[in-house]
């Protein structure tokens, strides 16, 4: 099985950091490596990195998510490469499956799970009740759940590292993060690859949680700056694909 670099930006996320590292532990049986990215962070998530012996690339301050990204991407090993947010927590036989759809055609691109907190199609309908509830009730493997998509949201997004080779890493003008997923899957879409949901895959989401460090006008603003940056590099709205 191929090796899977599971990359984690994280910024003052000491506590969620810890629980999204334990439940990759807990759940995944095939072959990974975990990179931690951290911003500058002050709360003892780079003391807690070198502790667990994680492969860890500290920064001096916080460059943003895209940069991040593109650091542990460039020091990954795997062949499978993984971009996911610090504020998720793994279930099990995540890995499985999401390797099962990605490897399941060639022009496949991008794959990511649904979850209980994002915006888009991989939004689950019914009310959020438990992890183990719903890792019990997604995680059991059906192609037919498997749905070609626009978009896929940024907290877990898994593919060939040949992928980044072809069409390049994140694009860091979009500073402190929102809308550079949206970039890289219109570029994957632009490439002739398809975007997959997984649907026998739950991942857990706490939602947004670096950002609710700001502000919400601080936040509105970024999103509408960030929004604006991808209408002006490919002339679409990016909601379009919602």
């Amino acid at each position: 099985m191929p090796l899977t670099s599971i990359i984690i930006p994280n910024f003052n996320g000491l506590g969620l950091l810890r629980d999204c590292v334990a439940s990759i532990r807990r759940h995944t049986s095939l072959p990974y490596e975990i990179i931690v990215v951290d911003n500058g962070s002050k709360d003892g998530s780079v003391e807690y990195c070198a502790r667990e012996r994680l492969k860890l690339i500290s920064l001096p301050g916080n460059r943003g998510f895209p940069a991040a990204c593109n650091f542990g991407l460039q020091a990954a090993s795997g062949d499978d490469l993984m971009l996911l947010n610090n504020d998720t927590q793994a279930t099990p036989n995540w890995l499985d499956h999401l390797q099962r759809c990605l490897h399941s055609a060639d022009d496949i691109g991008i794959v990511g799970p649904v979850t209980n907190y994002a915006s888009g199609k991989q939004q689950i309908a019914e009310p959020f009740t438990s992890i183990a509830d719903f890792a019990a009730r997604y995680n059991n493997p059906d192609p037919g759940k498997w749905q070609t998509t626009a978009r896929l949201v940024g907290i877990c997004l898994l593919f060939r590292r040949e992928l980044i080779e072809q069409i390049g890493l994140l694009d860091e003008r979009f500073g402190q993060g929102h809308f550079e997923d949206d970039d890289l899957c219109y570029r994957t879409r632009l490439s002739g690859r398809r975007l997959l949901i997984a649907g026998d895959v739950f991942l857990f989401h706490h939602g947004s949680s670096s950002f609710k460090k700001e502000t919400r006008t601080a936040v509105q603003d970024l999103l509408r700056h960030n929004r604006q940056l991808f209408i002006d590099k490919w002339g679409v709205d990016p909601h379009s694909f919602i």
